[in-house]
């Protein structure tokens, strides 16, 4: 471990940090008024957090829907002293620490008195670079111009070089962005923070990432001419100044991966951890599509006229390639075809990258477009050069949709990418509502290396309700299954007046139920695509009748308390694809133990996951129904329903009818 305890400073004398941290969750707890409440499960976390800072220890801590822990991780980490970075999953709850619960702490008199040396604490939030907007950009754009062609969020930064800038037919799609831009200008040079999530209109798509840019893209502070006023180098700065720093979990895995963008640390609490491993197998890896290599080009146009059209080329030819092998593994020496059209783009990538290095820039906004497209181009050069090399314990495989392919190359395994950074460097803290027991193992901790910690749920599940588990009906892959189960689902939603998530595990089969109960339910039915997935929750719990058919997107984040959501319902065990490319390599990799540690994982978090929509507070009630037979027959189950809150279990229809007709 890397100490990083403060010198000289006192604690209050004879108080341990889980003794403070208790104290200070005692009298949060008290000032949340009847919002409070005493949560053993609360209080157990917190204890087990601040014993884990205090003694180094990694912890895995189990903590299901109401325990209250962000509470029971933010108070240990604000009086410990030492800088602990939080990462959690979604950027928006970023903003829910950072707004809510640390302001909330730091209000306390009581947290003060119980920090070293009675000193209070500061907090930032730090997102990556693409989260700010560019003042540099701003500033081109002031000048020149920006393309406005914003059908094609693809395209890349920069003022325009020509062409049609209407950006649509007739000319109104253009004014209209044409009033957004000078809107977003405007925003740009009052904003305080200059982060997206600040801009409270609807943008047009493309505009922000016409000014914005990535961390490839960036030049850095001393070389970019608006380094010395920039919004994510000032986020920067307030980082460094803090003793919380609250960042998304793909800015601390850029991070420990060899990217230095967080200031020096040894304390880290990862939220919803149960996403930690596919987080950083897809940062890890590599992805190559005709999109990068276009974008690319046209950074370089705007510095060399026309000297990118080569790379555009070479993205039209790899993407016809990829599209051959759409939602394949790739073989590791080819296939041929393949390997010399990236051959060819690692060429004109390298002449590309000469020809702006030899280039003379006429002003600064001229060495900031060369810097960018630089960047740009040394970061598809290293890409093209890990796909051609293909490393040892890598898979490379072909996603994305089928119109627009997308090489990737995954690590097979990510413990051992995590074990030094992560692990030997610092003491971590993993936390979810679903923290599938392999999770640590599957990051590269050893059983001795963690504490693993279960505080449960303070809600009285088998008061709740039920799981149930329509074991009648005809199996998944039968020609019976589809009707049999719409017939089931149009019974269920009907007992339960409305009110039902139905979940589903594709666009096929959603698309079937929702288009035949339409015609046939009494209740207003809401199905994704209809609106905006912001407008269509909103739409959903405003209305306690609604109905709201969804697919694996909707599995996660929702959270609709109160009687508009008394029926979950999913079509079938959330196993994955049994084709996916990367899965299937990891499967014959584990070898044996593929099934448990691949397939069951996965399900057991998804299932728990979409389970977890129905009981967000004490006093809701409800049904979460599978519509999947093996739950009920399969010798996998037990293991299967391990995740899964602790609901009363029942195969039987008119019980569950019967239940629901009394809510």
């Amino acid at each position: 471990m890397n100490p990083a305890r403060p010198r000289g400073e006192r604690y209050p004398a004879g108080v341990s940090l889980t003794e403070r941290s208790l104290a200070l969750l005692a009298a949060a707890t008290g000032a949340l008024g009847e919002a409070g409440e005493h949560r053993p499960g609360q209080e157990q976390m917190t204890a087990a957090i601040a014993g884990a800072f205090e003694n180094d220890r990694h912890l895995a801590v189990a903590a299901g829907t109401g325990t209250g822990k962000s509470l029971a991780y933010l108070i240990p980490a604000v009086l410990t002293g030492r800088r602990v970075i939080v990462a959690t999953a979604t950027k928006a709850l970023q903003d829910q620490l950072a707004t809510k619960e640390l302001p909330f702490l730091a209000a306390l008199a009581r947290t003060r008195q119980l920090r070293p040396g009675e000193r209070p604490f500061r907090w930032a939030v730090l997102k990556g670079r693409s989260n700010y907007i560019c003042r540099q950009l701003v500033a081109e754009a002031t000048r020149t111009g920006v393309q406005l062609e914003l059908g094609n969020p693809g395209a890349a930064n920069g003022p325009s070089t020509g062409g049609d800038r209407r950006g649509g037919a007739g000319g109104a799609p253009a004014l209209a962005a044409g009033e957004d831009l000078a809107r977003l200008l405007a925003w740009s040079e009052v904003s305080g923070t200059g982060e997206r999530t600040d801009v409270d209109w609807e943008l047009p798509p493309g505009l922000w990432e016409r000014l914005s840019v990535t961390s490839t893209q960036c030049p850095g502070r001393t070389r970019c001419p608006q380094g010395g006023a920039c919004f994510a180098e000032a986020a920067r700065e307030r980082a460094d100044r803090a003793d919380i720093v609250v960042v998304n979990t793909h800015l601390l895995v850029l991070h420990l991966l060899g990217t230095p963008l967080l200031p020096p640390h040894d304390l880290v609490v990862v939220d919803e951890a149960h996403q930690f491993h596919d987080t950083v197998s897809a940062i890890a890896g590599v992805t190559l599509g005709e999109r990068n290599l276009r974008n690319a080009g046209q950074e370089v146009n705007a510095v060399i006229a026309r000297a990118g059209a080569p790379l555009a080329n070479s993205g039209r030819r790899i993407a016809e390639i990829l599209q051959e092998h759409h939602g394949r593994r790739l073989p590791a020496d080819g296939p041929p075809a393949l390997t010399e059209a990236l051959a060819l783009a690692g060429s004109r990538l390298a002449a590309a990258g000469a020809e702006l290095r030899a280039t003379q820039p006429g002003d600064d906004d001229a060495e900031a477009q060369r810097l960018r497209a630089l960047g740009e181009v040394s970061a598809l050069s290293e890409a093209v050069a890990a796909l051609l090399a293909q490393p040892d314990g890598t898979v490379a495989f072909v996603e994305g949709a089928a119109n627009a392919p997308e090489l990737r190359l995954a690590h097979l395994e990510v413990g051992g990418l995590l074990r030094t950074p992560l692990f030997e460097e610092r003491t971590v803290v993993m936390t979810s509502a679903t923290l599938g027991a392999t999770t640590p193992a599957a990051l590269g901790l050893e059983t001795d290396d963690y504490r693993h910690l279960d505080v449960g749920s303070p809600f009285d599940y088998r008061w709740a309700g039920l799981l149930y588990c329509a074991a009648r009906l005809p199996p998944r892959d039968s020609p019976e299954f589809t009707g049999a189960a719409i017939t089931e689902l149009e019974a269920l939603v009907n007992a339960a007046q409305g009110r039902t998530l139905a979940l589903f595990t594709s666009h096929r089969m959603l698309t079937t139920a929702a288009g035949a109960l339409r015609q046939r339910l009494r209740w207003p039915l809401l199905r994704q695509g209809d609106l905006p997935p912001p407008q269509l929750l909103e739409r959903f719990a405003a209305d306690d009748a609604t109905c709201l058919f969804a697919t694996i997107g909707f599995w996660q984040g929702v959270d609709v308390p109160g009687p508009a959501l008394t029926l979950v319902t999913l079509d079938r065990l959330p196993f994955p694809r049994p084709d996916d490319p990367l899965l299937a390599a990891r499967r014959e990799h584990i070898g044996d133990d593929a099934f448990r540690l691949v397939d069951l994982r996965r399900a057991g978090i998804l299932l728990a996951q979409g389970a977890g929509r129905l009981i967000r507070s004490a006093t809701d009630r409800g049904v979460v129904a599978v519509l999947d037979r093996r739950l009920a027959t399969a010798r996998y189950r037990t293991e299967l329903l391990e995740e899964v809150p602790p609901l009363r279990r029942t195969t039987n229809r008119d019980e569950v009818l019967e239940f629901l007709a009394s809510l």
